[in-house]
């Protein structure tokens, strides 16, 4: 599933290609044809991400509310656009640019009150400027739950995933085991810097690189990682590879439905 960072990127995409312009919509597939049909003409004025949630709102009170899941993808190119297939929820079209939407989750027009709702049930966004951490920690300071699976609760913070919460906790030494609320509130905050960071980065670059300076492929005189993930990174997808700083053996376990990687060395319990 994308992280935080793809869906702040698609939502630049988005305003970026069809901004300020009519735009033709359809839906090959049918499931958003009554939709795309009133949105067909009308202008995309804004767009906005929270968390996994991308929200595109064109002229009138509504908005379309996507949410990619396992499985969505959307893909951009340039006119002449090639016919749609029949997979296409929902493709967008003007005078110099094409974009399809394919299998996400959720593809709905909503209103304001209802996208409203969605805001309401996410925790902070690193992305999102002005969204407070001290929710989130309120929250986390009360839990038993480990830190780890608090990380990749939506309610709790908005936009963190597998990658990410993996990494923050091996940059900042922290177990992913211990309990949100053995988390000191100097710790918490250190880790939301760091995500507004990376992930502010990683809308940048359109992937995710978490290694610091020190610790690239160049200044290790390493190979560089090859993955379909992409980006350079501690302990993501590295279970039984040696760890870049204690060079222990990085792990792996299942954790709240998800692969968890840690070192246990830069890690340690307590």
């Amino acid at each position: 599933m994308p992280e935080g960072h793809t869906i702040h990127r698609l939502a630049k995409d988005y305003l970026s290609s069809f901004g300020a312009r009519p735009a033709q919509a359809s839906s090959p597939q049918g499931k958003f044809a009554d939709a795309a049909a009133l949105l067909t003409g009308t202008v995309l004025t804004t767009a906005e991400a929270h968390g996994k949630h991308l929200f595109l709102g064109f002229e009138g009170p509504d908005w379309v509310h996507i949410h990619l899941g396992l499985f969505g993808k959307v893909g951009f190119g340039e006119v002449p656009a090639p016919p749609p297939t029949e997979t296409v929820r929902l493709r967008l079209l003007n005078d110099t640019a094409y974009v399809d939407l394919r299998g996400p989750t959720t593809c709905a027009l909503i209103t304001d009150t209802e996208k409203q709702a969605i805001h309401d049930r996410l925790g902070p966004d690193p992305l999102r400027r002005g969204d407070d951490p001290d929710r989130a920690y309120r929250r986390i300071s009360r839990s038993r739950t480990t830190i780890a699976a608090l990380l990749m609760d939506q309610k709790v913070i908005a936009g963190v995933g597998n990658v990410y919460r993996a990494e923050v906790l091996f940059r900042h030494g922290i177990d992913p085991y211990r309990p949100g609320r053995d988390l000191t509130y100097d710790q918490w905050t250190a880790i939301w810097a760091d995500l507004v960071e990376l992930m502010h980065e990683g809308v940048r670059n359109n992937r995710i690189d978490t290694v610091r300076p020190e610790h690239t492929p160049e200044a290790m005189g390493r190979p560089p990682r090859v993955d379909d993930h992409g980006g350079e990174v501690y302990v993501y997808r590295r279970a039984n590879q040696p760890c870049h700083i204690c060079g222990g053996e990085i792990r792996t376990a299942d954790l709240a439905a998800r692969n968890l990687f840690w070192c246990p060395g830069c890690q340690p319990p307590g």
